[in-house]
């Protein structure tokens, strides 16, 4: 008895286990939803979070998040001044002095004194030749000129003294007019001596070549070690240029030079009032005119080869802006003004296939594209001929901000300029 009632209780106890452990695993699946007991759906959904609430209308900050922003931009009225007319034309640029460097003396090129592209000011040295046979042959004609003159001090003691002996009868007039003779030929030696000095000392300044003028030198062109200046050998050893001022020339065709003309009342200009004509100069692809110069010379005539009436102007280039040969243009006044003209500055004026435009605003502050004929630039100004009037509001800035159509918050500035 003892024995089948311990196995009999321990298998009760083996199933008690059982059951407990299937009840923990059901409940843990049910826990996750993954088996569903019955009735128990409605206990599940009394349990659930309760329902988010209906959202409130949105107050005044979130509707401003909620609406695109309006953008600020800078808005002006045309500027209204009185302009002068004036014409461009193209050109180029030239230098004022162009100088090939020769050496005026025979000898070795013995040293070269600056880099090639470097600026230099006037007088500097900038070659120097053999000078050893120049220095000998100062020392010669230096040599020479003391005899001569130590031959005509000799020579007036010698006339001082026949002079005296002949008036004591101890000497002929003879004597004295040989000495006479040997003063004057003394004093000719001399003059001739002075001369060789001066000469040879000219020779030894030539071996040392010197800037004529402040500019930028080119590459040299010979060597050290080489002979130059002998056997009428012109090569040049470099070539230096004058920057600054520098020249811009221009051609005009007979149209623009008659209009020009016919502007300025058939004036007849002296060379002095031609020369206190302003001009503005813009560089290659520069839109800005801001080199500032001076008319320096007018052709007296159209060129019947070309047509074309030649004109120069000078201009200070202190930066080396402009070089010589390049592409400049050239604004000349035509003594002929528009009165109240309209102005917007240049960087407002946009472009694409229909032409340049500027943005407007309309009476509820939104931008309108407005196509416009323009003229002249005047400094950073543009001249509007069409297409505005002097009561529109015109983009001025922040164009990035805005493009036809968009509501703006106005700024309201001044155009100078």
């Amino acid at each position: 008895m003892k024995g089948p009632a311990k196995k009999s209780s321990g298998i009760l106890w083996i199933s008690a286990v059982a059951v407990l452990a299937a009840g923990v695993l059901a409940y843990g699946l049910d826990r996750y939803g993954i088996i569903g007991r019955p009735g128990t759906e409605t206990a599940r959904a009394d349990t659930a979070a309760p329902a988010a609430p209906a959202p409130a209308s949105p107050g005044p900050s979130a509707a401003m998040a909620q609406s695109p922003m309006v953008a600020p931009v800078p808005v002006a009225h045309p500027k209204v001044q009185n302009v002068s007319d004036t014409l461009e034309v193209t050109g180029n640029a030239a230098s004022v002095a162009e100088v090939k460097l020769l050496a005026r003396v025979v000898g070795y090129l013995e040293k070269i004194h600056f880099e090639d592209g470097a600026l230099v000011k006037k007088n500097d040295l900038l070659f120097t030749v053999q000078q050893d046979q120049y220095k000998a042959q100062l020392q010669q004609a230096q040599a020479q000129l003391a005899l001569a003159q130590a031959q005509v001090d000799h020579a007036k003691i010698e006339v001082v003294r026949y002079t005296n002996l002949v008036k004591k009868g101890a000497a002929t007039q003879v004597e004295v007019d040989r000495w006479n003779y040997q003063l004057q030929a003394g004093q000719a030696n001399l003059m001739a001596g002075e001369a060789a000095v001066a000469l040879a000392m000219i020779n030894l300044g030539y071996t040392e070549i010197r800037a004529p003028f402040d500019g930028q030198m080119g590459k040299h062109l010979i060597d050290p070690g080489n002979v130059v200046g002998g056997n009428g050998q012109q090569g040049a050893l470099a070539v230096i240029n004058q920057l600054d001022p520098i020249y811009v020339e221009a051609n005009l065709s007979a149209q623009q030079a008659v209009q020009i003309r016919a502007n300025m009342t058939q004036r007849q200009l002296t060379l002095a009032q031609i020369q206190q004509i302003p001009i503005e100069v813009a560089v290659g692809n520069e839109r800005t005119f801001s080199h500032r110069g001076t008319l320096q010379y007018v052709a007296p005539a159209i060129d019947p080869a070309t047509g074309t009436l030649y004109l120069r102007g000078i201009v200070r280039n202190p930066d080396r802006h402009i070089l010589p040969g390049g592409f400049v243009r050239l604004r000349l006044p035509m003594e002929k003004s528009t009165q109240n003209a309209l102005l917007v500055p240049n960087n407002a004026l946009q472009e694409d296939q229909g032409g340049r435009y500027v943005l407007v605003l309309d009476k509820n502050n939104v931008t309108q594209q407005r196509y416009v004929q323009i003229g002249q630039q005047v400094g950073s100004l543009r001249v509007i001929t069409g297409g505005l009037s002097v009561d529109d509001l015109v983009v001025i800035g922040e164009l990035w901000r805005s493009s036809a159509g968009t509501k703006v918050t106005p700024q309201l500035k001044t155009i100078d300029g």
